[in-house]
């Protein structure tokens, strides 16, 4: 990352998990940005209400971290959603549907901040960052979901690897977005 512009550094970043231990690591992991952490769905939820964050990253069982997903995307939040139990095709959707910016197995917990790093990097060039994650971690949710995973929704993946985004989720962050509601948009 030496040539590559540090895109995390001296971000707010909200950290949400009901596991101390995984609130820790991702802590240290991100010791470049200024991470706030949050253990459960209340906490949070009023930390999305009242800060001002950069980026957040949302585990999904144990802090209801779908509601808090939309929470943060009503508030022009980028949201990282980083999950265990909840890797399933199905939420990887939801996730998709509700205005995430990626999903991640918390397995890739030890290359958080490089893969937010280059999520970040995507976003900033216009690229969409869930391209990104396929052409990265594609493989792993073959290997996990089965090689015909998408068939059963054959036509939101087929709509979705045309432009890797998905309309209500633009427009979601689009109708939240400052700078084009300041000019009437």
């Amino acid at each position: 990352m030496a040539n590559q512009k540090a895109y995390l550094d001296g971000k707010r970043i909200l950290a949400v998990d009901d596991e101390a231990d995984i609130l820790e690591t991702i802590e240290d992991i991100l010791d470049m940005a200024d991470v706030e952490l949050a253990r459960d769905y209340a906490s949070a939820s009023e930390k999305i209400r009242t800060g001002r964050y950069d980026l957040a990253i949302l585990d999904i069982m144990g802090v209801n971290g779908l509601v808090l997903l939309e929470e943060a995307v009503a508030k022009g939040i980028p949201t990282v959603m980083l999950t265990a139990h909840a890797v399933n095709p199905d939420t990887l959707m939801s996730s998709i549907r509700k205005g995430a910016i990626s999903y991640l197995p918390k397995e890739t917990l030890a290359e958080l901040d490089e893969l937010l790093e280059e999520l970040l990097a995507a976003q900033a060039a216009g690229k969409p960052p869930w391209k990104l994650l396929f052409d990265r971690l594609g493989g792993y949710f073959d290997e996990r979901f089965g090689p015909d995973w998408k068939a059963k929704d054959q036509k939101f993946w087929s709509d979705f690897s045309r432009t890797w985004e998905v309309g209500r989720g633009i427009q979601e962050r689009l109708k939240h977005d400052k700078r084009l509601l300041d000019k009437g948009i």
